[in-house]
């Protein structure tokens, strides 16, 4: 999987080569039958690689664990503490429906107008032609501006964008723990504030038998940090003092807890999917079935899929290797 992870030390490390050319990214799913055509791509392929080397790379480590912090990484985080800063300068506003404040439109506006500046931040002067390509990921990783939805739709455009700087080289091997437990967690905490702030709609829920309302991939890469954990087992993540204790080391954790702030009820009730999952004996078993679950229920549906946008860093062409 590190074909676009550009490995340190080898001659990917040169800067890739400047004839590329960027494109804006477009959507190729038009209909049900679209979608032999985007399981056969370069971009699944390199989507689903990209997930996969992430999975292994934070396997059995703690948030708080050391890792490297790269330049990029550090510049990664300042894109979303604006973002972020943002939300606070962009108060909700008094109207009648208690879902889906219009003041998400006005910040989203911003990000609209700002994205291509804030990508800039983060890629080198050589590669300034990719930013509009690159940009239109972040764009569709924020949520719906019209619905004020937001989903795993949402949240595969970030890990595009993050793919895609990869793809470039501004991302290297040995920051794959930094683009999980820095950057894509930020992430999920600029979002979380987002769906309270505005509180958004989950974009097509499959309601009490989908795995949250939300997000996926923090379970996926949740779930291979908990792997081989000496006493933590899967049962332990209903029990909220596990949960109380444990959380700031364990992305799978963060998640529960701010599913039991959001949502009342017996936990076996509001989360049913997660309650099963409790019952597996692994993490390692967890994490295999997730990421079967995220294929199927995310990547091989075409109400998501249909918003997936391809462009020359993630094509639609068919795989060559």
């Amino acid at each position: 999987f590190t074909s676009f992870l550009h490995l340190p030390g080898t001659s990917e490390e040169v800067a890739p080569p400047l004839q590329q050319s960027f494109m804006i990214p477009k959507k190729e799913i038009n209909m049900v039958s679209d979608m032999a055509k985007w399981k056969r791509s370069q971009a699944y392929a390199d989507y689903m690689g990209f997930i996969l080397t992430l999975n292994e790379g934070v396997r059995g480590k703690k948030l708080t664990c050391e890792y490297k912090v790269s330049e990029p990484i550090e510049k990664l985080v300042a894109l979303l503490n604006t973002l972020d800063r943002w939300i606070d300068e962009t108060p909700p506003v008094d109207q009648p429906s208690r879902f889906g404040n219009k003041a998400f439109r006005t910040w989203y506006a911003k990000l609209d107008q700002e994205a291509e500046k804030l990508v800039a931040t983060v890629i080198p002067k050589h590669l300034a032609d990719a930013a509009p390509e690159v940009a239109v990921y972040l764009k569709e990783s924020v949520g719906n501006s019209t619905r004020i939805d937001y989903g795993t739709g949402h949240e595969a455009a970030f890990a595009a964008f993050l793919c895609c700087l990869c793809k470039i080289g501004v991302l290297r091997v040995d920051d794959q723990i930094a683009i999980v437990f820095k950057v894509f967690n930020r992430y999920l905490e600029v979002m979380r504030k987002l769906q309270k702030t505005y509180r958004m709609e989950p974009a097509g829920s499959q309601g009490v038998w989908g795995l949250d309302d939300f997000q996926f991939l923090p379970f996926i890469w949740g779930s291979s940090q908990l792997i081989d954990h000496p006493n933590l087992e899967p049962r332990h993540f209903v029990d909220e003092k596990v949960v109380n204790e444990n959380h700031k080391d364990f992305m799978f954790l963060e998640c529960i807890l701010f599913i039991t702030e959001m949502k009342t009820g017996p936990f076996a009730e509001h989360s049913n999917q997660l309650w099963n999952i409790s019952a597996v004996p692994s993490w390692s078993k967890v994490n295999q079935g997730l990421i079967r679950m995220y294929k199927a229920e995310c990547l091989e549906k075409f109400p998501v899929i249909q918003h997936f946008k391809f462009g020359s860093l993630l094509p639609i062409q068919p795989v060559t290797s």
